[in-house]
């Protein structure tokens, strides 16, 4: 097969943590060829998407006393090329957040990908219909108490029910601007002034769920099946587990609750063709569903002694 990645420029990616290269290797280690791309580098020609393709190699990581390790330089590219995206067996949109103008744009280039001939992975409408906050409101028997408005006062009333409270920004990514809310706390008013841009922005608030102090876990799914999962544990004085706020890494089983959780998920999310998601899920609640560039596949690979990216290509393989 041929397979293209639509990513971050590659040389600002960490080839021991980035999902998107733990899916390229495996890719390549299965006899496919892997061409990369970004998404500034899509266009539309005679009504075919195209896009400026570089053929990628990749040294694969290796494991060494616990931890991932890749050599200085772990990738050579070819020359770019314009050429029809349907030219690829798959094409994986894994640009990371916040979806932009610019993103959106890109995912409407997308659309002009013939699916005849070509998989996407997630599908360009998906990506516009999932916001990584809101989607998971519909899915009530899974999540905690939340609400999402712009009004300080209704925010007040809620935090003032539950005791404490998480404020997320919609288009927020890896932790950012996540709140822990208290309404005796004296800044409280200028929190949510700040987080709602003085009211303009509606943002998520949940109940605060005691059990993320055990950790939150990540679990990743692939066409509505969960097949992995990892614990990110908050560190010291810090509430949010994600790796990239410096959260500790853990093992983490699939339990009764998370397949649950996954069964209620799984019709939408292939109905909606998010193939690759990642939820995040504490003490049985899922608090949200990543489906722009879901990571933790090296984390889990490296405890769990898996390689959910060879899983993933395999399904595409049969797919």
């Amino acid at each position: 097969m041929k397979l293209a990645f639509i990513i971050d420029p590659i040389a600002k990616l960490d080839p021991t943590h980035d999902t998107s290269v733990a899916l390229m290797e495996a890719a390549q280690q299965l006899g496919h060829e892997v061409w990369i791309t970004e998404a500034p580098q899509l266009g539309i020609d005679r009504s075919r998407a195209f896009a400026w393709l570089r053929p990628v190699q990749l040294t694969p990581v290796s494991l060494e006393a616990g931890r991932w390790q890749a050599p200085p330089n772990w990738y050579s590219t070819g020359d770019p090329a314009w050429q029809p995206l349907d030219q690829m067996d798959a094409v994986f949109m894994r640009t990371d957040p916040p979806v932009t103008i610019p993103y959106l744009y890109a995912t409407y280039i997308l659309d002009y990908i013939d699916l005849a001939k070509t998989r996407i992975v997630n599908s360009p409408k998906g990506l516009r219909a999932a916001n990584e906050k809101l989607y998971a409101l519909q899915f009530r028997q899974s999540i905690p108490e939340s609400i999402v408005t712009q009004d300080k006062r209704v925010i007040r009333e809620a935090v003032e029910g539950w005791g404490f409270a998480v404020l997320k920004p919609l288009g927020g990514k890896a932790g950012e601007g996540i709140l822990f809310l208290d309404s005796r706390d004296r800044n409280f008013n200028s929190l949510i002034e700040v987080s709602t841009q003085r009211g303009r922005e509606p943002v998520m608030v949940q109940a605060y769920l005691p059990a993320a102090k055990e950790g939150d876990k990540r679990v990743i799914l692939l066409d509505g099946e969960p097949i992995g999962a990892v614990n990110r544990i908050p560190v010291g004085q810090e509430f949010r587990g994600n790796m990239a706020v410096g959260g500790r890494v853990d093992t983490a089983a699939i339990t009764e609750r998370d397949r649950e959780i996954c069964s209620e998920l799984a019709p939408t999310l292939q109905r909606d063709g998010l193939v690759f998601v990642g939820i995040d899920v504490i003490g049985g609640y899922l608090t949200e569903v990543n489906v722009t560039s879901p990571t933790g596949i090296r984390e889990i690979d490296r405890l769990s002694d898996v390689r959910l990216g060879e899983r993933v290509v395999e399904w595409l393989e049969k797919s």
